[in-house]
């Protein structure tokens, strides 16, 4: 095995087994639902956006895959502090990296400890499981009650 696919099923485990803001938020200024029907992997994720545009606060709940579950955990990590623009740029870059349209080693990018999930664009079955967090950040930035996996590449 690799050491970047050991480093890669360490950190899906971890935050897997210990997921970093899980829990819905009392009071979100932004929610929405993710679900993929090809795995069952189904998410709630909230967030506090502030009156500067910042996303103070993030959290998540809901049932999925291991790599659904540490995709949620590491995002929402990521982008808490963060402003909208810059999360939703995430959003992108995430998605490009995992459909192999971006590559993190030529490109610039802000994912920085997110590229242990570079590897699921060899992996075309885990694809949608990495990227229903992304999807549905999208979907609670824009305020869209909803995100799905259904009737997409990724």
């Amino acid at each position: 095995m690799s050491v970047s696919n050991a480093l890669y099923q360490e950190v899906i485990l971890d935050h897997n087994r210990k997921p970093r803001n899980w829990g819905a938020l009392p009071a979100p200024s932004h929610r929405a639902e993710g679900h993929n029907p090809l795995c069952g992997d189904h998410i709630v994720l909230t967030l506090a956006v502030g009156e500067q545009g910042t996303i103070d606060a993030v959290g998540f709940e809901g049932e999925g895959c291991a790599i659904c579950k540490a995709s949620a955990s590491m995002m929402t990590g990521a982008v808490k502090g963060r402003p909208v623009a810059e999360a939703e740029a995430m959003v992108g870059e995430f998605r490009g990296m995992v459909t192999g349209t971006l590559d993190t080693e030529r490109d610039a990018h802000q994912l920085g400890r997110l590229k242990v999930f570079a590897g699921v664009r060899d992996l075309p079955s885990r694809v949608k499981c990495a990227i229903l967090p992304w999807h549905t950040l999208h979907a609670a930035l824009n305020r869209e009650s909803s995100a799905s996996t259904e009737g997409e590449g990724a």
